[in-house]
């Protein structure tokens, strides 16, 4: 950090401004994530473009990407009978606005997302 002052003439207060540098890596930069895999930075945005595995028996196996450490593997898919039985019947749709209660604060975070959803849509295509 580089410090910057001066006195100003009418005061006696001397002002001191600090100078961040960032230190950010160099664009297309590559990442090291654990086990020896890298990936890419992109150089227009921050974001991490990650490898894709194309391995199937791998992925019915094994769910990939589970181990963040740079040693171990990723945890392996047990069969159906060894999950708890509530696992199955969670829903995976949100419920529809007709078949909620209207008197349950639910439907009213529903109904004021959906109206904020559609406005946002319209003002998009002004």
């Amino acid at each position: 950090m580089n410090k910057l002052c001066r006195i100003l003439p009418k005061k006696i207060i001397s002002t001191c401004y600090q100078i961040q540098t960032n230190n950010y890596a160099a664009p297309g930069s590559k990442v090291t994530l654990g086990k020896g895999v890298t990936s890419k930075k992109v150089a227009s945005s921050n974001k991490i473009i990650h490898p894709v595995e194309k391995d199937t028996n791998k992925l019915v196996t094994y769910v990939c990407g589970s181990n963040y450490l740079k040693e171990g593997e990723d945890i392996k898919l047990k069969p159906d009978s060894e999950y708890p039985d509530w696992l199955w019947t969670i829903p995976l749709t949100p419920p529809r606005l007709e078949d909620m209660d209207p008197n349950t604060k639910q439907y009213w975070r529903r109904l004021r997302k959906l109206g904020l959803q559609n406005n946002n849509l319209k003002r998009k295509f002004r």
